[in-house]
């Protein structure tokens, strides 16, 4: 469906993409980063083979006003969603075969299961409160 960069221009269109039942995949990482860079055209090949997917490369430098408290660890980072919830947050090794089936594990459950394990922990409680970009990119 997509993959593009999250940009000040772009905010509207992956908000639009957050209304909608489509899984978004986002991976968090910054210019600085060489581990980021060497993934990112991984990470594009990836986007590439799950067409009915989003993909969002998002620079947490340069968006930090929308990520910047966001708890990134290490890189990459992914956060996966799907409408209002938030299916994985994590690091994950720089290896796309680990995020596809990462990414097809969660395009696989129902909006019912998602919710389900949206609440099944404190973890994916806290996912919920500090890592949703579609609350993020609501206007104040």
């Amino acid at each position: 469906m997509s993959n593009f960069i999250l940009e000040h221009h772009t905010r509207n269109q992956l908000a639009a993409l957050l209304k909608g039942d489509g899984l978004v995949v986002a991976c968090l990482c910054a210019a600085w980063c060489d581990v980021c860079n060497a993934y990112r055209p991984n990470f594009n090949k990836l986007a590439s083979e799950h067409p009915d997917k989003h993909f969002i490369w998002v620079d947490i430098e340069d968006q930090a006003d929308v990520v910047g408290d966001f708890d990134v660890e290490n890189f990459p980072t992914l956060l996966m969603q799907r409408g209002d919830i938030v299916a994985f947050y994590g690091t994950v090794l720089p290896d796309t075969r680990i995020a596809d089936r990462l990414v097809r594990a969660q395009a696989q459950k129902s909006a019912d299961e998602l919710r389900t394990e949206a609440a099944s922990s404190i973890e994916h409680k806290r996912w919920q409160q500090d890592y949703n970009l579609r609350q993020r990119l609501q206007p104040e």
